[in-house]
């Protein structure tokens, strides 16, 4: 079972309905703005992973995971609704969709990230996975606000052709067409999604769109981060993180 403490933090895998429950209704406040629950049927075929404040119990964070056998497997995931796959479902080896990411909004501190990905980290180790996947989302559907951002993401972050994936949803902002655009560096960093930055950080790359969902009032894309591509430094502070407490 994954468990891990750092500092005030500790990730710890959902056991009871009572606990999914409250995942959904933090993920609800963090995507919404308010109470309620946010729910699909993904989430009874993921394990739900919280991140706890350590004296308090307080849910501060989470993110939910759902494992595939394979590339082959990849039409299940909920990145599969919005866009066309096809070219991973030949990518051999085990592979993770991680989502639904939020932290509590009241509640500010990079810890909350470093336990998360240290979570993960000891669950794609433990599980040889070697594809880790999802989608990441800015916050709104109004392109223009994150014109910088995509910019690079065009520019330095886009997939291999080989895994590159299509169009599918029905509204799209393709941000590969931004080329000849000449984007602000710094502003692009502080317009990109935390979770995402992470995923750049470490070798991950996105689509060449982002899905415009207007129900969860966000642009999304696709994000891919191949195990063995990830450098060996940013492995050991990983591993770091996910070998205990500090």
């Amino acid at each position: 079972m994954l468990a891990l403490s750092r500092g005030r933090y500790v990730a710890r895998i959902a056991t009871s309905a009572a606990e999914i429950a409250a995942a959904q209704g933090l993920r609800h406040l963090a995507f919404h703005g308010h109470d309620g629950c946010d729910s699909d049927a993904f989430d009874a075929l993921c394990t739900h992973v919280l991140i706890v404040e350590a004296r308090s119990d307080r849910l501060v964070g989470c993110f939910r995971i759902l494992p595939l056998d394979g590339g082959a497997q990849i039409s299940r995931s909920y990145s599969a609704q919005y866009y066309n796959l096809a070219a991973l479902e030949g990518f051999e080896g085990r592979i993770v969709e991680m989502g639904r990411f939020c932290v509590h909004p009241d509640v500010k501190d990079p810890d909350i990230l470093r336990v998360a990905w240290g979570a993960m980290t000891a669950y794609v180790d433990a599980n040889g996975v070697q594809l880790l996947f999802g989608c990441s989302s800015f916050r709104g559907t109004d392109a223009d606000e994150y014109l910088d951002a995509f910019t690079v993401l065009q520019q330095r972050h886009v997939a291999p052709r080989r895994w590159l994936p299509r169009v599918k949803a029905p509204q799209v902002f393709r941000f590969g067409r931004l080329m000849r655009r000449q984007p602000d560096a710094k502003l692009a960093q502080l317009r990109m999604p935390p979770l995402l930055r992470t995923y750049l950080l470490m070798g991950g790359w996105v689509s060449d769109h982002a899905v415009v969902d207007r129900q969860m009032n966000t642009l999304h894309v696709f994000t891919g981060l191949e195990i063995a591509a990830i450098p060996e430094s940013r492995k050991r502070l990983l591993r770091g993180v996910a070998a205990g407490p500090a």
